[in-house]
């Protein structure tokens, strides 16, 4: 039978096929409904603040994983593998040392590795397991076996550091001489400034034919020099500029400028240079003498074992030449100012001021801070000298200066005695003359004519001369160490004197330039004389 034409076929089975269609449809837009919904909740929680995620996870890590009670356990893998990396840090570090780095690269690598394993443990919040951690673990073991093998075991690393710490000390030693030995040099030197200063000053002097502007002191004026009942300083310098700077700071820093006399001794060179200097400026009214130790005719070689030793071919050799021993004595023990009769002249005081009874002796390297007039009431209890004791910690007793294998100094003296300062001192000249401690002086300097005794210095004869002569005083009266070392603000601040004892001076380029200032606001810079001789 033949089929009807397609548009004349009966609707009825197509039914179904639309039902179907529309069915899907449906089906379709729910789902993309609910993935659109799906898609809110998740954004709403990713934008939830960070501080809960973190508490979220926090709980979550804490209560799956106790990381205490695993490290503690004897069978924890994780401690384990912290051990292995505890160890192959340390073999990094050798084998960076050793050159090899390869080796290194290698323990870091693996490192990293076994690091990460512990980081996916914590993250996930439970223990590690012998399956994942075992490769792991015998490839650092491998390493560590490794690094064995190369000597980088414990007893190796012992030895290679002692060899490296000696080589170290070598170098440092070293390096500390050279410090020393240039550093003297450069503290003997003078500066070219200061040699200026004194031809200025010189050609100044003799071109001024004023009797006033020369400094001719008067009777009122010859009076005053020794008139006990004032305040008497001594400096003994040839350095113009700091003995300036300590009269300075003294007439600015003392309550009655005007009952103050300061007496200043130099050498043949650099008198009319300090004469010149000071009759140009009156220092508020302190009165200033100077005079050289040339004019003392009882200084001489039958008097003064220093000026007759200075005779002597070997003492010559030995400070001037330092040719006869290969050069196994420091240079610092070779300094001859340690024979100047400037240097020396401190155990000459009751000779060079015969009518004065009390006096301060100040080095050139200090500031003077407070008014000194109450050192003169202070009571030395009989003894000669006052002085700050310096045996603390930081400086040093008898046994430190002296050589106690000499059965003198071993016979005579506590080698823990405890040491005291030059550079600001109290003398009592009246029982300086009474217990005849020049003469005691001239005895300890005859018996060390081969340096045996001591070596450097007048510290150790004035140790030896004043021993058992000494009285104790406050240490706010003298601060020490500016010149080499740190100090505590709080001694600078109260301290009376401040010593820049050392070879970093002020005036110098090597001096400390935190300390300078305390020492460069007593220098009037403007000065043209200073100017001309380009201070700054």
């Amino acid at each position: 039978m033949r089929r009807r034409a397609a548009e004349f076929r009966r609707p009825v089975r197509r039914r179904y096929s639309n039902v179907i269609l529309w069915f899907f449809t449906v089906c379709g837009f729910l789902v993309l409904l609910l993935l659109a919904l799906l898609r809110q909740t998740n954004q709403s929680a990713s934008s939830a603040p960070a501080i809960i995620q973190r508490y979220y996870r926090s709980n979550k890590f804490t209560g799956g994983l106790n990381v205490t009670e695993e490290m503690l356990s004897l069978r924890s893998i994780a401690r384990q593998l912290n051990d292995q990396i505890s160890l192959a840090k340390a073999f990094v570090v050798i084998a960076k040392e050793s050159n090899n780095l390869q080796f290194a690269w290698e323990l870091s690598a693996q490192i990293r590795n076994s690091q990460l394993l512990l980081s996916d443990s914590a993250t996930r919040g439970s223990p590690l397991t012998e399956a994942e951690s075992n490769a792991v673990i015998h490839d650092m073991a491998f390493l560590l076996y490794q690094a064995q093998q190369l000597h980088y075991d414990t007893a190796t690393m012992i030895v290679r550091l002692k060899a490296k710490i000696l080589s170290l000390e070598e170098q440092a030693g070293s390096l500390k001489e050279k410090t020393s030995k240039y550093g003297q040099i450069a503290a003997e030197e003078v500066p070219k400034s200061l040699y200026c200063l004194g031809v200025r000053l010189t050609l100044e002097w003799f071109r001024n034919t004023n009797p006033q502007v020369k400094g001719i002191a008067g009777s009122q004026i010859q009076e005053k020099l020794k008139d006990n009942n004032l305040f008497h300083f001594c400096v003994f310098s040839d350095n113009i500029l700091a003995t300036s700077v300590v009269i300075n700071s003294m007439a600015l820093n003392s309550k009655d400028p005007n009952q103050v006399v300061f007496h200043l001794v130099t050498d043949e060179i650099n008198f009319v240079p300090m004469k010149a200097w000071f009759s140009t400026d009156r220092f508020r009214g302190v009165t200033i003498e100077v005079q050289k130790f040339e004019d003392f005719s009882w200084l001489n070689a039958s008097y003064v074992p220093v000026l007759k030793q200075l005779r002597d071919s070997d003492t010559q050799t030995y400070y001037f030449s330092g040719s006869n021993d290969d050069g196994k004595t420091p240079i610092k023990y070779r300094n001859p100012k340690y024979l100047s009769m400037l240097n020396h002249l401190r155990f000459y005081i009751p000779d060079i001021f015969p009518k004065l009874e009390k006096v301060v002796f100040l080095d050139d390297d200090v500031v003077v801070q407070k008014d000194l007039s109450p050192l003169f009431t202070v009571d030395l209890n009989g003894n000669v000298n006052g002085a700050v004791e310096t045996c603390t910690e930081t400086f040093h007793r008898y046994h430190k200066y002296l050589n106690y294998s000499h059965p003198l100094i071993r016979a005579h003296f506590d080698p823990d005695a405890c040491g005291w300062a030059f550079g600001m001192n109290v003398f009592d000249l009246v029982e300086w003359r009474k217990k005849n401690v020049t003469g005691i002086y001239h005895y300890w300097q005859e018996k060390n004519i081969d340096r045996t005794l001591w070596k450097l210095g007048t510290l150790p004869p004035g140790l030896l001369t004043f021993y058992g002569l000494t009285e104790p005083l406050d240490p706010r009266w003298h601060v020490l160490g500016l010149g080499y070392t740190n100090v505590d603000p709080e001694l600078i601040k109260n301290g009376a004197v401040l010593h820049f004892n050392g070879n970093s001076k002020p005036w110098l380029k090597i001096g400390m330039e935190k300390y300078k200032p305390m020492w460069d606001k007593y220098v009037d810079y403007s000065h043209p004389m200073l100017q001309r001789c380009n201070f700054h």
